[in-house]
C-alpha cells in the first residue's frame, strides 16, 4: 500500500476502552503486506451513541468495523443483517458493509477454529470444560458443538449465567450435551481428561499470579489447556496445567486469526498462512515476548 489517498477504504474498531488495542497493528500490517489500500483506526463511542456511530460509519462509506467490549451484543440492534452463526451465538464482533447498512459476523469462533487447527488442538469427541460464561465463551460453546464435542461443562462463578449458556446451547442444537456447574463445584466433574478453555480475565496482566481455579486436583484432569488471555504469554492457568503434563496454549493466535477472518470478509481475499505467521511474530515482538 502506498499510503492514504482518495481511494483508501477505512475500517475500524468500536470499543470502549480502546486505547490498548492491537487491532490497528494487525490490520494495517495486513494491508501493507497484501498490497490493499485500506487503513484501520480505533473508534471510542459512548454507549448512548453506538447507534449513531454505526449509522454515521455507513454514511461515511466505512467498509467495515470490529466490535469489542462492551458492544458485541448491543450493536446487533443497529445491523441490517446477521450471519446465521452470529445470530445463534447472540454476539457480533465484525461488521461488513452491505447495501443499506452492515451485516454482523462473529469471527471469534472462526479465529479460534483456525488457531486450534494450526496448533493441532481437536474438539471432536472431547470432553470440554469452559471456564466462564461470557460473550467469548458463548461463541466457543457453539464451536464445540459444531466440531463434535462429546460433552460441554460450563463452569461460572455466577451459576445462573452458566445455566443460561448451557440451556441456550442445548435448545439451539436440540441436544443435551451442555451442563452447567458453579465454578466452586469443579470437584463434581467426572474423573476424565478434559480440553479446558479459560474464558475469563482472571490471570490477565497485571494480575498475573491468579488463576480461576488453583486446586492441583483440577489440573490433573486437564489434557489440553487453552487460555484466551495472551498477556502474559504464559498465564498461571497454563503453568498449573503444564505442571501436570497438559499441553497449554494462549489466546494470541486466536486474536490474530479473528482479525484475519474479519480482514478477509472486508476485502474478499484469503490471507496466506505465511502472512498470518508474520503477523503473529510481529505481535509477539510488540508485546515484548
Amino acid at each position: 500500500m502506498k499510503g492514504i489517498n482518495g481511494e483508501t477504504r477505512i475500517c475500524g474498531l468500536l470499543a470502549n476502552p480502546v486505547e490498548h488495542t492491537l487491532s490497528p497493528l494487525i490490520h494495517n500490517t495486513l494491508s501493507k503486506k497484501m498490497g490493499i489500500n485500506m487503513a484501520y483506526v480505533p473508534f471510542k463511542p459512548e454507549k448512548e451513541g453506538l447507534k449513531q456511530a454505526v449509522k454515521g460509519a455507513y454514511e461515511l462509506n466505512i467498509l467495515g468495523m470490529n466490535v469489542s467490549v462492551p458492544y458485541k451484543q448491543q450493536v446487533i440492534e443497529s445491523l441490517l443483517e446477521m450471519d446465521s452463526m452470529a445470530e445463534s451465538i447472540g454476539a457480533v464482533n465484525t461488521l461488513v458493509r452491505i447495501d443499506g447498512g452492515y451485516k454482523g459476523y462473529n469471527t471469534d469462533i472462526m479465529g479460534l477454529k483456525r488457531a486450534m487447527d494450526i496448533e493441532g488442538v481437536t474438539i471432536k469427541n472431547k470432553q470440554v470444560v469452559l471456564l466462564g460464561a461470557g460473550g467469548v465463551a458463548r461463541a466457543i460453546a457453539h464451536l464445540c458443538v459444531k466440531e463434535g464435542a462429546e460433552k460441554i461443562w460450563v463452569l461460572n462463578r455466577t451459576f445462573s449465567n452458566a445455566e443460561m449458556l448451557a440451556g441456550q446451547i442445548n435448545t439451539c442444537y436440540h441436544i443435551n450435551c451442555a451442563e452447567p456447574l458453579p465454578l466452586t463445584d469443579y470437584r463434581a466433574l467426572p474423573k476424565e481428561r478434559y480440553l479446558v478453555i479459560q474464558n475469563t480475565n482472571v490471570g490477565m496482566h497485571p494480575n498475573i499470579n491468579q488463576a480461576v481455579i488453583e486446586d492441583s486436583a483440577f489440573y490433573q484432569m486437564v489434557e489440553t489447556a487453552y487460555d484466551i488471555i495472551y498477556t502474559p504469554f504464559t498465564t498461571k492457568f497454563m503453568e498449573y496445567a503444564t505442571t501436570y503434563g497438559a499441553k497449554a496454549f494462549n489466546g494470541l493466535r486466536m486474536l490474530v486469526y479473528q482479525g484475519i477472518c474479519a480482514y478477509e470478509l472486508w476485502n474478499q481475499v484469503r490471507v496466506p498462512e505465511e502472512t498470518a505467521k508474520e503477523i503473529y511474530d510481529i505481535l509477539k515482538k510488540e508485546l515484548g515476548i
